[in-house]
């Protein structure tokens, strides 16, 4: 152990170092759907072709799953505090070269170095947050980070379309420039130097990282090209094939490397099992609502990028309330319960678009769909990351942040497969088909959470640890 800090939950300047992380993780999550406004405006000025469109949303986001678990480690070694700085400005940086694209390989090139700089970024940042606050604190803080993460995507659309209406598309990537380099000053000086774990003994499992990034890729990958391509093609059956045997080979060197990326055993913890289980969901339920809700108001209503836009503005306020409640009182009640009550009030939020396709059933259905969702994000985080020991936190965050992007490829593969026909133009039954499969899955999940979820911790019960 290198450097000394006060006990977590000790450190006087904590609320604020959570509110600028949040704001760093909520451009993070802003990136994903912020774009999707603003494509075919893109299209245009760039003269993109459809396969470089996907690719501008798509690029992110795999880069961003893809080398998850290895930032989280990364973290674990170096230090929390560095590889957050260093994936800010990554970030940052990235985001002016995408804004400056006059090219498709520009424009994918600045997504892919903002998925590293976000993949650096977000498990090093939640890290900071297990480590610095703790008991009914840690829980508060993790219920305002998830507020800020799950709002981003709903605010992602309405921020898009205000920059793309007002500025222009490249003010989208723009103006993640001037809030990074502020946060990082800010955060330089602020956040502690916490101690790193192993650092001195350990070396960077090189082989293990390659092996869960390509499988990883190759999974998220699947699900994206799934949802072009159709669900049972040899190309898909293919990428999850690859991901399967990688994914085998990944924990099978995990079992022999001197210093492996992780230990594979914190998988097999309910409370890790159970949280990767219920970001998932919730991100899955959250990009299907946006992705439908989007098409849905733009291609069959005629709605232009703002009005969408500020349609969704309930649904970020829903998500935020439905997190913030969520943070004051699952200390007392659990996790158990808030994830039963957040998946089936997902549920019945869904089904009302899928009785009736009418706007303002829409907008009700789904704002209430995000409140259940919003308190999903915060079980998941504090139920998979509550108790864990600090030398994993690290790692535990990057597991947590990669299931994220799982349930973001799955909810929009999804829902575009069921929607073809309504994305085309032709019909609505698709949107309510998309509506309909995402109820019926939040509804499956209420069992799920039931079943895996754990309840309330007993007073005193001890962090669970695994030799590293």
């Amino acid at each position: 152990m290198n450097q000394q800090i006060a006990q977590p939950g000790a450190h006087p300047a904590r609320w604020h170092v959570l509110g600028l992380l949040g704001v760093a993780q909520l451009m993070l999550i802003l990136d994903v759907t912020v774009v999707a406004i603003a494509l075919p405006h893109i299209e245009t000025e760039l003269g993109l072709t459809r396969e470089a469109l996907t690719w501008t949303v798509s690029a992110y986001t795999l880069t961003f799953g893809g080398l998850m678990l290895l930032g989280g480690r990364i973290s674990d070694l170096v230090g929390a505090k560095r590889v957050m700085l260093t994936g800010l400005l990554l970030f940052t940086a990235a985001s002016l070269v995408t804004g400056l694209a006059e090219s498709a390989a520009m424009l994918v090139g600045g997504r892919i170095a903002q998925g590293v700089g976000a993949a650096l970024l977000s498990p090093s940042a939640l890290s900071l947050v297990v480590a610095l606050f703790d008991g009914d604190e840690r829980n508060k803080a993790l219920g305002v980070w998830s507020a800020l993460g799950g709002g981003g995507a709903a605010l992602g659309v309405l921020v898009g379309g205000l920059l793309t209406a007002g500025p222009g598309w490249s003010w989208v990537f723009y103006v993640n420039v001037p809030i990074g380099l502020v946060i990082a000053a800010v955060l330089a000086a602020l956040v502690p130097r916490l101690p790193t774990w192993g650092a001195e003994r350990s070396r960077l499992d090189v082989l293990g990282a390659i092996l869960v990034t390509a499988s990883t890729a190759s999974l998220i990958y699947a699900l994206i090209a799934a949802g072009e391509r159709g669900w049972l093609t040899q190309f898909t059956g293919w990428l999850v094939l690859a991901a399967a045997v990688g994914y085998v080979l990944f924990v099978v060197w995990q079992r022999r490397a001197r210093s492996p990326l992780m230990d594979v055993r914190l998988l097999a913890r309910r409370p890790v099992a159970a949280g990767a289980f219920l970001i998932l969901m919730a991100t899955a339920l959250m990009i299907a609502v946006f992705f439908l809700g989007t098409f849905y108001f733009q291609q069959a209503q005629g709605y232009g990028a703002l009005h969408t836009g500020l349609l969704f503005l309930p649904v970020a306020v829903a998500t935020m309330l439905g997190a913030n409640l969520t943070g004051r009182v699952i200390g007392r009640w659990g996790g158990r319960a808030p994830a039963v009550a957040g998946l089936a009030v997902a549920a019945l939020g869904l089904a009302a678009p899928a009785v009736s396709m009418h706007p303002a059933v829409v907008v009700v259905g789904v704002s209430v769909a995000a409140a259940g969702t919003g308190a999903l994000f915060v079980v998941a985080s504090a139920t998979a990351l509550g108790q864990v020991a600090p030398h994993e936190a690290g790692i535990a965050s990057g597991i947590v942040s990669t299931f994220h992007e799982f349930g973001a490829s799955l909810g929009a593969a999804v829902v575009s497969s069921v929607a073809a026909a309504s994305l085309a133009g032709t019909t609505l039954s698709g949107f309510a088909g998309g509506f309909t499969v995402a109820a019926v899955a939040a509804g499956a999940g209420v069992v799920v959470a039931a079943l895996v979820t754990p309840g309330r911790s007993r007073q005193g019960d001890p962090i669970p640890s695994t030799p590293n």
